[in-house]
């Protein structure tokens, strides 16, 4: 079956935060019983890390967790990308920032972008959206890439609840 809603994670180059974020809600999606019926891939923002594959430590952290380690391959969003997509995913405020402007105006797309955390029920909803954003682990160590992966796990199921609400109000 081709899937009926595409969700897509952004971060900056493409190779920590969106392709974790990507693994798991694919698993959750698939644990919630809608992996058939929902695509979800990850983008960057930049081009710098074009081609490369996920980070060395986000790649440990996802194995030392369950999590499939697929064979990824950096790329850079688009604006045909936002297009295609229901639901897309920014990890930081500027992401949002870029990705609403690569909208060009289109407010159909420019409501589709979310901050991810907004999805997590402990995140902070009346601050800026940069209290939202998911750090970038890129400059730590492994302990920062625990901290994503512990971020990205706490707005998961609330956006498999999200997905599964939008799916049903289409019929």
């Amino acid at each position: 079956m081709t899937a009926t809603y595409r969700v897509m994670t952004v971060c900056t180059g493409n190779i920590c935060r969106s392709p974790m974020a990507e693994v798991v809600l694919r698993d959750r999606l698939e644990s919630a019983g809608l992996g058939d019926v929902v695509e979800v891939d990850s983008t960057g923002i930049s081009d710098e890390e074009h081609g490369n594959p996920l980070d060395r430590r986000a790649r440990a952290v996802l194995a030392a967790h369950g999590y499939p380690t697929p064979d990824h391959h950096a790329r850079q969003v688009t604006a045909v990308d936002l297009v295609a997509r229901d639901l897309v995913l920014a990890m930081t405020s500027a992401h949002a920032r870029a990705l609403r402007t690569l909208a060009r105006g289109d407010q159909r797309v420019a409501e589709r972008i979310r901050m991810f955390r907004s999805f997590d029920p402990a995140a902070p909803t009346d601050g800026p959206e940069h209290a939202l954003d998911v750090d970038d682990p890129w400059y730590g160590d492994q302990a920062g890439f625990e901290v994503t992966l512990a971020e990205v796990e706490a707005a998961a199921d609330a956006i498999v609840d999200h997905v599964r609400s939008a799916l049903e109000g289409r019929g």
